[in-house]
């Protein structure tokens, strides 16, 4: 009950035959095996690569701390009793 059964499935395809044509499905189906080869060489390439780590990872020199500024009180301000 609601699954495609046999006949189904070459009425689907014999559709999709005059709709695209022969010559369109083909050429998709070409697209479409480039498309997993492209991706196939670029994992490999992936893979390939040197590791290295990423920039937050890599070692740095240290940095001179400057010193604390001194907190700057205003004219306005009375001394605090």
């Amino acid at each position: 009950m609601g699954g495609l059964s046999l006949p189904h499935l070459i009425v689907l395809a014999l559709v999709v035959l005059i709709l695209f044509g022969r010559g369109r499905i083909s050429d998709m189906m070409g697209d479409f095996g480039k498309g997993i080869k492209s991706f196939k060489e670029g994992m490999a390439d992936e893979t390939n690569r040197p590791v290295t780590p990423p920039p937050s990872q890599l070692p740095q020199a240290q940095q001179p701390v400057p010193p604390a500024a001194q907190p700057v009180q205003s004219e306005h301000q009375g001394p605090t009793a």
